[in-house]
């Protein structure tokens, strides 16, 4: 039977938990990794001091710690929050990430637009992520 895309991201939310912003923000202080699945123009736009950048294309190539391209923040038994606009990316990319072998990961519940709208901080700067 085929997937349709909706049904593909309620699976990936069913099987990852979800972290509101004041709590993904104590995670993030305490050490967790912020990592943001949105493309480059979304993030030099606006995104979350000090988190990851990692477009959901090249998530798989920047999670694998034996790949060339592996971001060293991404560690398998870290947590892991994942970031995007509003949390369906986030969730698939979470979903993926469990799939590698992390085995604790969440997603920031409300994306990034959450996170603004709970009047924690961003920042914009060049993105340097690839």
């Amino acid at each position: 039977m085929t997937k349709t895309a909706i049904g593909m991201i309620e699976e990936a939310r069913a099987r990852v938990s979800a972290v509101g912003p004041q709590a993904a923000a104590e995670h993030a202080a305490a050490g967790s990794v912020l990592l943001d699945v949105r493309e480059a123009e979304e993030w030099q736009h606006g995104h979350i001091e000090k988190s990851v950048p990692a477009p959901r294309g090249l998530l798989e190539f920047f999670a694998d710690p034996t790949s060339p391209r592996h971001k060293s923040a991404l560690e398998p038994t870290k947590q892991v929050i994942v970031v995007c606009a509003s949390g369906a990316r986030a969730a698939l990319a979470a979903a993926t990430l469990q799939d590698m072998g992390y085995t604790d990961v969440a997603v920031l519940e409300g994306g990034f637009n959450g996170w603004k709208a709970a009047g924690l901080p961003t920042c914009e700067h060049d993105y340097a992520g690839i």
